[in-house]
């Protein structure tokens, strides 16, 4: 079973619990209004069976909550697919895949990652992360979920401060000047950006506009361990768990890494777009 499969059937079975718990309702109690055995409800709140689509329409049923119906309805339809679509991935809202992303990084000790166009969601302010996920949903006409959305890309950054953890990190320098929010919400977030440079757990490098490159920094991705890539797209994420992508996702790495500057240089950057919004 492929990992993108098992890692999103895991997050849906945690999203089922949550609703049964929040209805106040055990597995045995569940079951019962339902007619099924005990066992089917610790499967798939486990992860070790996939739910039918009459299946999460009885569930929702039985816990009151008809309105989690297209929620679950998009977890499922992005569960076998290494090409996830965006109109099937958020057909509830952001959070469905703000969840199946901190399942991912729950079992991950190294993330690489490069980002063209926008601060990385680990070191996002919540503002940021609003303003974000709002023009998204205008732009791909999903579901509006911002603050739940918001608050579950926040929470992933306590693994941030985890021992062992490491995340390298890569932003084009353009990323740090795009304005899709207002500029107090830019320059608190590129203040965090500058204050993320001195934990332990991190390695933050800025490409300069003005840097040589052996390659151009066509798009954003992230490469957890070295067992998956998750590259977006416009319309889609494609997962990427073979051993020549990988290979190729973690040479581009490594080539535009080479082009990067770090510490105080990266915060000299950093600070010098801030300055630029003052003058704005």
């Amino acid at each position: 079973m492929s990992t993108d499969f098992q890692t999103a059937r895991v997050a849906l079975g945690a999203r089922l619990r949550e609703l049964r718990t929040e209805a106040r309702l055990n597995g045995k109690e569940l079951a019962a209004r339902l007619g099924w055995q005990p066992s089917k409800i610790s499967r798939i709140e486990n992860g070790k069976q996939t739910p039918s689509l009459d299946d999460l329409e009885a569930w929702v049923a039985a816990v009151q909550r008809p309105d989690a119906i297209a929620e679950l309805r998009g977890r499922l339809n992005g569960l076998e697919s290494q090409y996830r679509s965006w109109r099937r991935q958020l057909s509830g809202g952001h959070r469905a895949r703000q969840e199946i992303g901190a399942t991912e990084l729950s079992r991950t000790r190294q993330v690489r990652g490069l980002e063209t166009d926008c601060i990385p969601g680990l070191f996002q302010t919540p503002d940021y992360a609003r303003h974000m996920f709002l023009r998204l949903s205008d732009f791909r006409q999903s579901p509006v979920d911002t603050d739940e959305a918001a608050r579950s890309r926040i929470k992933q950054q306590s693994a941030l401060y985890e021992p062992g953890r490491k995340f390298r990190f890569l932003i084009w320098e353009g990323a740090l000047h795009v304005r899709f929010c207002p500029d107090d919400v830019l320059a608190a977030q590129l203040d965090r950006l500058a204050g993320i440079i001195g934990l332990d757990t991190v390695d933050l490098g800025i490409i300069p506009l003005s840097a040589p490159l052996r390659l151009t920094p066509a798009h954003g991705f992230w490469i957890y361990d070295e067992r998956l890539v998750i590259v977006e797209t416009i319309n889609a994420e494609l997962w990427l768990d073979d051993t020549h992508n990988i290979a190729l996702y973690q040479r581009a790495w490594d080539w535009l890494a080479g082009s990067s500057v770090h510490g105080s240089q990266a915060q000299q950057l950093i600070a010098r777009t801030a300055r630029s919004l003052s003058r704005s």
